[in-house]
């Protein structure tokens, strides 16, 4: 019997259990790596990867080297003992290794739900994620946003589906002020606690149905970014999917819903006046004010696409 709240119980888990991560990518090494080189973990990792070539091998041989089990050319089945399996982004949704772990009770997350659940650990443990994701434009915008983030002279950092592992970034010593996190539709099915800060989702068009059984799971998949948001959800006007998707969600009583447009702002709304970039959604005087936040000339890269990338990077970045 213990006397840890349930969250605690599971880090506790976590860090003393026995991690099977399946993929050798860049999440799925980072996820890796990154508990192997935490002093607070006391646990086990075996690391598993269909694929025997030299890119797989040269990561291989720096979890081997710092204390892991590795599996190349392996297919199964779940290594025994293990507590959590990890899956890398674009591992099937029904994949053998999945399902089996389901079957023996074994929880099923990826490396966004892990980095979650290991944010108290490192020295970065108050810093808001602001989340990024859609079908177009999410390494634009969390580019944008993390040039924003560092310009206000705070320590951020890009990561998730942007190609830098959010767990290695997480369990980093020095500490970040804020993460502006991309997030794929792929590794969304395996988020189930992640609570951010501020999140949007920029649009949403057909896409990754090869990986999906159809539309539906696929925008079931984007809509978790929305869930459990605290301060502000951001939303395309010009796209209701989005709107519904934000409705439909369950975010955190108080968390404002932020209309991004190319027009005219309405009230609670981010758009354009002439050639202005304005907020009309983090001000006290919103029903009769705008506040400038920069000229369309301001915006190095061209197109109304980028214009609105830029709308949804500075809302997120107003978030906090």
């Amino acid at each position: 019997m213990t006397d840890r709240a349930p969250h605690e119980t599971a880090l506790h888990e976590l860090l003393h259990g026995h991690i099977a991560v399946l993929g050798c990518a860049v999440a799925g090494f980072g996820a890796a790596a990154g508990l192997l080189g935490s002093g607070e973990f006391t646990g086990r990792v075996t690391i598993m990867d269909a694929a025997d070539n030299d890119v797989v091998r040269a990561r291989a041989d720096i979890i081997a080297a710092l204390g892991g089990q590795v599996l190349l050319g392996y297919d199964g089945p779940l290594p025994e003992g293990a507590t959590l399996l990890v899956v890398s982004p674009g591992v099937p949704l029904e994949h053998p290794m999945i399902v089996q772990a389901r079957a023996a009770s074994v929880e099923v997350i990826g490396e966004i739900e892990l980095a979650w659940r290991l944010r108290t650990v490192g020295a970065s443990a108050a810093a808001p994620w602001l989340v990024v994701t859609g079908t177009n434009g999410k390494t634009t915008t969390t580019l944008m946003l993390q040039s924003i983030l560092q310009a206000a002279g705070l320590r951020s950092a890009a990561v998730g589906n942007i190609g830098n592992s959010i767990v290695d970034t997480i369990m980093d010593p020095v500490g970040y002020d804020v993460f502006a996190v991309e997030v794929s539709a792929q590794q969304l099915p395996f988020v189930s606690s992640m609570s951010p800060t501020a999140s949007v989702v920029l649009n949403l068009a057909q896409d990754h149905l090869d990986y999906f059984a159809n539309f539906d799971e696929y925008r079931a998949a984007k809509a978790v970014a929305y869930q459990r948001t605290q301060v502000a959800a951001l939303w395309n006007v010009s796209d209701p999917a989005t709107e519904q998707m934000l409705i439909d969600a369950d975010v955190v009583e108080g968390c404002r819903a932020i209309g991004i447009t190319l027009g005219v702002p309405s009230v609670s709304m981010m758009g354009l006046v002439e050639d202005m970039l304005v907020d009309r959604a983090f001000l006290d005087e919103r029903h009769s004010h705008a506040t400038p936040m920069a000229h369309l000339a301001d915006i190095p890269v061209p197109g109304p696409h980028n214009v609105f990338n830029a709308l949804a990077a500075a809302g997120l970045a107003r978030a906090i």
